[in-house]
């Protein structure tokens, strides 16, 4: 039996790292992205996403406004909501949620259908473009909001709504005659279907999904025949040029070896085939989700847990290559990574997933967001030069600063729903053995099948590195308790009352037996190192990052001068690790260095045979995931190392 997530309603995050992000999804980030959603923010990009329900309602007047996703906005906002309500009751917020709730539910058409795009625009073009018309991926987000709605409040509404829209789907796709044979340009329904199955019981909608994934990228490419279609209309300009692994449908699921294509659409995708490989035991489907994970993490995964290397298209190119400056790295695909680990380390009990899911959500999903809540990045690149990201260029992608809010604004709800469930990764359970994934200090009951016990974690990670773990009702009979041994830990030892114990390690996890309640400590070193990447990495050849657990570090102008291209790091010295005040608290990296004398070339020259003159410097590195909180300036991950 694969092991399955806490009850969010059951589990208290209290932590000095995480609370301080937790905390900003109720207090501010839920308020503020409302008010984006309602065009009251000042100077930001318009939403008007409720607008467009309002409308498609027969409430207001006027035209479909935004991306042809916009409804995912509201739908990955009121999930948020939902994973909040379980967390903290909330009865202003939930009479909020409850009028948008009942804003989508009056857009809905008699059959089920729900997209204002097509309700307002395009009416007669329905199931007609399934490549761009994101229609599947929109009634996806749907499902997985009314799921989490009605798991954190016990209302059915939303989720009567979804499952109307979810009975049209199973009645218009399928490999039945007379039904489509297409599956979604954008994946993410066959999440929502596989939720929607487990909230229900309901097996028609696990089996659609398994069809979606099932019938892609088999026989002639049904986008490529869209097309071909009289009538045809391309909604999107940059996909004209059509190519088929753009969306990971150039071949069958079960034959694709590696990572391709757009980045959040593929690992979304996987996650879905990972859930069915369990569901329908399906062997094949798990070896090739195990070759993808794979190719991610060892070839195509930056050391900050980003993915999607480049700008065009925000896609996966080629094995290595991971360049820092102008890479996407989308805040909503170290999401969709995280997504993806956590299924695969539930199936397979292997730490390691969560190593990466760790990595993800430690740096590049934490970056996302400012510390205040209120602006965010879309594209996380590991290097920033302000003055040279400038539109109508290869970088303009790339922001200096966080943004109030975007005309696509898929990262920003995306990011509150997951800090809204970052106990989902807390904990895994099964029957009789309990998990522990992440070092977050909270509280919990969790559901082992026969019996409830009763967890605590304290502890001060990432900064410290010793966690006590108290297990109270431990029933009668036993149970396994399994905490991760990460893979940057040196000198992992698990002790009860100050004594050692020795634990069988089983793929990567420490494996205790309690019979009785217990209280244990784990330890373990995890200083801060240099880092080096695989030298097939190009851009990071003859170059070192520095880390400390799961963090990564970064080196700031504000804090090492302009030019930071022109820093070398002496990794023959020590790292000092110094704690801070900044940011709430952090731990900073000093480190000896040199910087690349500029006197020579005081003459303005271009070019010249000026030896290198190199001067010592001492460097302050700071947690990748808080960059940018303290105003403009350049930033990077990889620094030359001194030789």
């Amino acid at each position: 039996m694969r092991l399955h997530a806490v009850d969010l309603r059951k589990l208290k995050i209290n932590d000095p790292f995480w609370s301080k992000h937790v905390n900003l999804v109720e207090e501010t980030i839920i308020p503020y992205q409302w008010r984006a959603m309602n065009d009251l923010i000042p100077d930001a990009e318009p939403s008007h996403c409720l607008d467009n329900f309002a409308i498609a309602a027969g409430k207001k007047s006027g035209g479909f406004y935004g991306a042809v996703f916009q409804d995912t906005d509201i739908a990955k906002w009121l999930e948020a909501v939902g994973f909040s309500l379980a967390a903290h009751e909330d009865k202003e917020l939930e009479k909020t949620a409850d009028r948008a709730i009942d804003l989508i539910a009056a857009a809905q058409q008699e059959d089920g259908y729900l997209d204002t795009y097509f309700i307002i625009k395009a009416p007669e073009r329905k199931w007609e473009n399934l490549c761009e018309g994101h229609e599947l991926y929109t009634a996806g987000h749907m499902m997985e909001a009314a799921v989490a709605y009605y798991q954190g409040t016990g209302k059915k509404r939303f989720l009567d709504v979804v499952e109307k829209l979810a009975d049209l789907l199973c009645e218009t796709f399928g490999p039945e005659e007379g039904k489509l044979h297409g599956y979604p340009g954008h994946q993410e329904v066959e999440v929502g279907l596989i939720k929607l199955y487990r909230a229900t019981g309901k097996r028609k909608y696990l089996d659609l999904a398994k069809y979606f994934i099932d019938a892609r990228g088999v026989g002639e490419n049904y986008f490529l025949k869209e097309m071909k279609r009289p009538g045809y209309q391309n909604i999107t300009p940059e996909l004209l040029d059509y190519r088929p692994e753009y969306s990971q449908s150039d071949r069958p699921v079960r034959e694709q070896t590696a990572a391709e294509g757009h980045a959040v659409r593929a690992v979304y995708m996987y996650t879905a085939m990972a859930e069915l490989a369990y569901e329908y035991q399906d062997q094949e489907l798990m070896d090739a989700c195990v070759r993808i994970w794979d190719n991610i993490v060892k070839k195509q995964m930056y050391i900050t847990g980003g993915i999607g290397a480049s700008g065009i298209l925000e896609r996966f190119t080629t094995d290595y290559d991971l360049p820092n400056d102008c890479n996407y790295s989308e805040s909503c695909a170290s999401i969709g990574l995280a997504m993806f680990g956590i299924r695969m380390a539930n199936i397979t009990r292997d730490a390691s997933y969560i190593d990466t899911v760790e990595r993800a959500l430690y740096n590049t999903v934490l970056a996302g967001i400012a510390l205040d809540g209120r602006s965010f990045f879309y594209v996380n690149p590991l290097e920033v030069w302000p003055d040279n990201c400038m539109e109508r260029t290869s970088k303009e992608h790339v922001k200096p600063v966080r943004q109030k809010w975007f005309g696509v604004a898929c990262c920003p709800p995306n990011i509150a729903r997951t800090f809204a469930s970052l106990g989902q990764y807390v904990y895994s359970a099964g029957e009789g053995e309990l998990y522990v994934n992440l070092f977050i200090s909270n509280q919990a009951e969790v559901d082992l099948g026969k019996a409830a016990v009763e967890v605590s974690i304290e502890t001060r990670f990432p900064f410290e590195h010793v966690i006590h773990i108290t297990v109270g009702k431990v029933p009668e009979d036993g149970m396994k308790l399994a905490v991760r041994i990460p893979d940057y830990a040196r000198d992992y030892k698990v002790s009860f009352a100050g004594e050692p114990v020795n634990c069988q390690v089983e793929k990567g996890y420490a494996v205790l037996t309690l019979k009785e309640d217990a209280a244990l400590t784990v330890s373990f070193d995890a200083p801060a190192r240099f880092v080096r990447a695989n030298p097939n990495v190009r851009a990071d050849c003859g170059k070192v990052a520095v880390t400390k657990g799961p963090l990564v570090y970064c080196l700031e102008e504000i804090d090492n001068g302009k030019n930071l291209s022109e820093l070398y790091a002496d990794t023959k010295q020590e790292i000092e690790e110094s704690a801070s005040e900044l940011f709430g608290g952090i731990t900073e990296l000093i480190f000896r260095g040199k910087r690349i004398e500029e006197s020579a070339w005081d003459n303005g020259e271009l070019y010249g045979e000026h030896p290198l003159s190199l001067t010592d410097v001492t460097l302050k590195a700071v947690p990748y995931a808080y960059w940018n909180n303290r105003g403009m300036g350049e930033m990077s991950v990889w620094m030359k190392e001194l030789v």
